[in-house]
């Protein structure tokens, strides 16, 4: 059946629901939001005459919830437009739209009774075939559906978001017994292509999969940090980013979450259970007092943390669980082996030198955290999901771990733990004890660029969508055709190749250079086009800050101006190479990573995608082309004609090269012109390689050709004079320092092409010596080096 979703709508406008409809919306798919009418006006209703039957009153929870989607940060919207693809409504005078959408997605409040009541009238409504399931986080999903006609059961499934949606990857699929397994399989297909998520069947059992998990091991902590004498602080300096979590580790996991949904969360499972199980998910005494006193975390104000404001800015104090106090400050636990495991690389180094240290505070608390985790999770397999792999992506993909439960254990050394974990008069799963007589080792294991993991005896390949390139196992299995410290150049296979830069954060310096100039050459030589991407934390957050420091404070500038040229000139090698580039940036895609995009044939960006030119903030302007490209894609998404304002455009490009503003989106980039109407955005990040390889092959089929070199128009003196005016006003207003206004002056002259006369043609590589003189003049400037030394350092500008 060739089934399509292209309108949708959400039961259920609360945090969770006007989530889930913004993520909608953020996807192209024109979303009704529906919730209850309210009983009784509000006093400003009452003073404008309104009654509970104007639509506006009995529209009004959904409207206020979709308007609060503007102010929510981090921001659960793309894009502005993206709100007006979400029309609200009401459950009593609405309901009959729903004839008119492809999915109905109820999130109303997690009550059974409820539900049902809600699907009577949703199957009053709907059309046969519209798909139909619930964002519940824990209720079953068959007894939902029991009582209803065939056709609704065959359509009907558990699809439960993690908050907030837009950037929790997490979707778990959950099949009722009647589901159609048309349906299953269009919706975890629909969830991953379109909604750019990461899909994991669960079974219908009591918190599925992560939250079931996720809820054991948050209250393994806590009950161990009762036990060990341990502070709230000190668990979380421990259980964070050292063993390969997310900064909120626990208990700032837990503020951000809400104290009262994480009681309602481990009931939901406590309620279902018997036996041990049951005992560890009884909430403690001190967090039942804190609930009821209202302290449930970022929404309160307070919870297990609290901000207060000091003599030398905000300080943070953690709760005493004894007295509910907030006595003292944050306290990290600091220990030998904490210290050890700070200077290992990645996770499963860290993680393994915390759990082998045994007699260490900070050793012990996560060896003692750990061990029950991952027996549960090898108790719980079959019962929640079929196979290690499922549990592994959902605490990934749901709660921000690096590692899954089983792909720890490999760390760690499952043998050995195992025989550590019966010493301690554990007992460890009967199939557990019998892989390891098996012979096998590990849960996971990679061959020839292939992922294999344990499963029922044996080992099955793992399923891979193939949008999925994962560059690490492409190289483990295909090699590479050139590399140096930087960068590396791989064929990706249908005559595309990819390069992949590899430096520290990504930053792009001599090495990289380099291997964009080669890759070009050998691109045009042997195949159709080039990718410009990477699958590290971030695209690229800039040119290598530090050298360029070290060889301004060395009075190095001869040599500073022949890299900054070089710069220049490969990014003028990228736009006018003969064979398309295609460049993929995501995350963090800031300064020189920008600089790469803009000249690009076409840019794929994921939708997580964060781009700037942020020179600014560190005292100099973009080096390497970044402002001349800006101005000129935003020249060509103008209309030409009688109203065309060419003062404007350079002013817009000035204000957001001057207020080093980064966009929030691949969508607000769009926007603010980094992108244009030829460029693509990738939904699912996982897909952004193929995108981009897609996109190459799309312009070679379609008989790319190089853009021709182009005379440039600028806005001359008087342009200059006015640009100038405008930085003078914010020094004058105490928004700017005199060294911002030295900067911006150097910005307006290269973006007005210095004292010509307006509307001059000039060619590009007069803007970039232009913009090259004034990157130098700064570099040199004390003010500006103390700004980049201070970036360095501290991670943050320095206004001086």
């Amino acid at each position: 059946m060739n089934r399509q979703i292209k309108r949708a709508a959400v039961l259920g406008s609360g945090v969770m629901g006007a989530g889930i409809a913004a993520h909608l919306a953020n996807v192209g798919i024109p979303t009704l939001m529906l919730d209850i009418v309210p009983r009784e006006l509000t006093e400003k209703e009452e003073k404008k005459g309104l009654t509970l039957k104007d639509a506006s009153v009995r529209n009004r929870i959904a409207t206020e919830n979709k308007a609060k989607l503007k102010k929510q940060k981090p921001s659960p919207i793309t894009s502005q437009s993206s709100l007006d693809l979400i029309t609200t409504g009401n459950f009593d005078d609405d309901m009959e739209k729903l004839k008119d959408v492809d999915w109905i997605i109820e999130v109303v409040v997690e009550n059974l009774d409820i539900k049902k009541k809600v699907y009577e009238q949703v199957e009053e409504h709907r059309k046969e075939g519209t798909i139909v399931s619930s964002n519940t986080s824990g209720i079953s999903i068959n007894a939902m559906a029991e009582g209803r006609s065939e056709d609704f059961q065959k359509h009907f499934l558990g699809t439960h978001f993690f908050n907030p949606p837009r950037y929790l990857k997490l979707l778990e699929v959950i099949p009722t017994e009647k589901t159609d397994p048309e349906v299953l399989s269009f919706m975890k297909t629909f969830g991953e292509d379109v909604l750019g998520k990461g899909v994991v069947e669960a079974k219908d059992t009591p918190n599925f999969i992560a939250n079931r998990i996720g809820t054991y091991g948050l209250l393994v902590t806590v009950q161990e940090m009762l036990k060990g004498g341990y502070s709230i602080g000190e668990v979380d300096s421990v259980t964070g980013p050292m063993i390969g979590r997310p900064k909120s580790a626990t208990f700032r996991t837990l503020d951000v979450v809400g104290l009262d949904t994480f009681i309602h969360v481990a009931k939901n499972v406590y309620d279902q259970v018997e036996g041990e199980e049951k005992e560890v998910f009884e909430v403690p005494d001190f967090m039942k007092q804190m609930n009821e006193k209202g302290m449930l975390g970022a929404k309160a104000g307070k919870g297990f943390f609290l901000k207060k404001k000091g003599e030398k800015g905000s300080v943070i104090y953690e709760l005493n669980p004894e007295t509910l106090e907030y006595e003292n400050e944050q306290k990290k636990l600091k220990t030998e082996a904490t210290g050890q495991a700070k200077q290992q690389k990645g996770a499963k180094r860290k993680l393994k030198a915390l759990v082998n240290a045994k007699g260490d505070r900070g050793g012990d608390l996560v060896w003692n955290i750990t061990k029950p985790t991952l027996i549960y999770s090898a108790e719980l397999l079959g019962e929640i999901a079929d196979d290690v792999k499922a549990i592994d992506e959902a605490m990934k993909w749901g709660f921000g771990w690096q590692l899954g439960p089983f792909e720890m254990w490999d760390a760690i050394g499952v043998k050995s733990s195992v025989e550590r974990m019966k010493e301690e008069g554990a007992e460890v799963p009967t199939w557990i004890d019998e892989m390891i007589e098996s012979g096998f080792e590990t849960f996971y294991k990679t061959e020839n660029g292939k992922e294999y993991y344990y499963h029922n005896g044996e080992y099955v390949e793992k399923d891979v969508n193939p949008k999925e390139i994962n560059l690490k196992l492409y190289k483990e299995s295909n090699g590479v055709i050139k590399k140096n410290s930087g960068a590396s150049l791989i064929d990706l296979g249908d005559d595309v190749a990819l390069l992949e830069f590899h430096s520290q954060s990504n930053a792009i310096g001599p090495d990289i250079l380099q291997m964009i100039n080669y890759s070009l050459e050998e691109v045009n030589k042997n195949y159709k086009g080039l990718v410009i991407g990477n699958q590290g934390k971030n695209f690229c957050v800039g040119a290598n800050l530090g050298m360029m420091l070290m060889e301004a404070q060395d009075f190095n500038f001869i040599e500073l101006e022949m890299i900054v040229k070089q710069f220049q000139d490969t990014m003028m090698n990228i736009k006018y190479n003969e064979k398309p580039v295609v460049v993929a940036p995501f995350g963090m895609t800031l300064g020189g990573g920008a600089e790469v995009s803009l000249p690009a044939a076409s840019i794929q960006a994921s939708q997580e995608t964060y781009m700037g030119l942020v020179e600014f903030g560190v005292g100099l302007i973009p080096g390497g082309g970044g402002t001349k490209e800006l101005y000129l894609k935003s020249l060509r998404g103008l209309p030409q004609g009688p109203d065309f304002d060419l003062t404007k455009v350079a002013n817009d490009v000035f204000e957001k090269v001057a207020m080093a503003q980064v966009s929030t989106s691949a969508a607000e980039a769009r926007e603010s012109g980094f992108l244009d109407n030829h460029d693509k955005i990738s939904v699912n990040g996982d897909h952004l390689i193929y995108d981009a390889k897609q996109s190459v092959l799309g312009l070679a089929k379609a008989g790319y050709q190089a853009p021709k070199r182009e005379k440039v128009p600028v806005v001359g003196e008087p342009g200059y004079a006015a640009m100038l005016l405008g930085a003078k006003g914010l020094v004058q207003g105490g928004y700017a320092s005199e060294h911002d206004l030295k900067i911006a002056g150097k910005l307006a002259y290269v973006l007005a092409g210095g004292k010509l006369a307006y509307g001059t043609l000039v060619d590009e590589q007069y803007l970039l010596d232009l913009e090259r003189e004034a990157f130098i003049s700064l570099i040199g400037e004390a003010k500006t080096q103390q700004r980049m030394q201070h970036m360095l350092m501290k991670g943050k500008p320095l206004r001086n």
